[in-house]
């Protein structure tokens, strides 16, 4: 079972990356980035209508706190439309980097918004990686000075979702998945008539619009199914392998490499968070074995 939920991970992570990169491709073609959004949410929550709510019924909708899942709701919007912008900034392996800061982010905010008081450890992540950072959007480097600092807002925007969601871990990670699906497309189908406008696109072009919705349920929904076959603590160093996928796409697709600078910072940012994820799976074995 972990086998499988490893690969499962590792599929839907590579699918998440090539929904960016279809969001970058769409952007720079001329699509409104609210445009790429609402076709996202609706495909998502059209896909939910036909394959999850039939099995699941209405009880999906049940939830612990309807207020917390709206607060979810809207952050998971933002960041979606913030890092679609990102995206027409900056590389996709360097715009993937950067949201890599958002658990390191948690890890500081942690203990005024959730009440933890983060180890050593955690501190000495949130240090190494915010250095990774600082050499990514380095001065001088590849990165415009606008695309850094709407990195940085996007990371820090994630950092806030990924809160809310902890927010919400008393429901069923579907009921979550559904609100942030049906309140992105109502929200965005509500600004439709004032960013709406005529698109001239291939027909290769409106496939690659309509397929962001597919892959944004195909991914999540591999990664709900990986979550319940292996244990959060064995899959959490393996979320890394998303600036490989992000790093081999862009490269493929848009010709583009981090430069040894660049790729160092992204170095320091994955080895800060896979760091901590293994002193916390070491510390929680020590725990089980004290107390056997």
């Amino acid at each position: 079972m972990s086998q499988l939920g490893i690969a499962l991970h590792v599929c839907g992570l590579w699918i998440l990356s090539s929904l960016d990169a279809s969001g970058k491709l769409l952007v720079l073609a001329g699509v409104p980035v609210l445009m790429v959004a609402w076709f996202r949410y609706v495909g998502h929550v059209v896909l939910m209508g036909v394959f999850v709510l039939p099995k699941r019924g209405l009880g999906l909708f049940r939830t612990q706190s309807l207020s917390r899942q709206v607060q979810r709701s809207v952050l998971m919007i933002a960041t979606t439309l913030l890092f679609f912008h990102v995206l027409s900034m900056v590389p996709l392996a360097e715009g993937t980097a950067m949201n890599f800061m958002a658990p390191l982010l948690v890890m500081g905010l942690a203990p005024w918004l959730l009440g933890e008081r983060p180890g050593w450890h955690r501190w000495a992540g949130v240090l190494l990686g915010f250095v990774g950072m600082l050499v990514v959007i380095r001065p001088g480097g590849q990165l415009s000075t606008e695309g850094a600092i709407w990195g940085v807002v996007t990371a820090s925007t994630f950092a806030l979702f990924q809160i809310s969601t902890r927010r919400v871990a008393a429901d069923d990670p579907l009921t979550s998945n559904l609100y942030g699906g049906l309140f992105g497309a109502l929200v965005l189908s509500a600004l439709l008539p004032f960013f709406w406008k005529q698109l001239d696109l291939t027909v290769w072009q409106w496939l690659l619009l309509a397929s962001t919705g597919l892959s944004g349920f195909v991914g999540h929904w591999l990664q709900i199914t990986a979550y319940s076959k292996t244990s959060a603590t064995l899959l959490a160093p393996f979320n890394y392998l998303q600036i490989v996928s992000a790093t081999t796409l862009g490269w493929l697709i848009f010709g583009q490499l981090p430069d040894a600078a660049t790729a160092a910072g992204m170095a320091l940012i994955c080895c800060a968070g896979l760091g901590v994820v293994l002193v916390e799976v070491w510390q929680q074995r020590l725990r089980q074995r004290l107390s056997a």
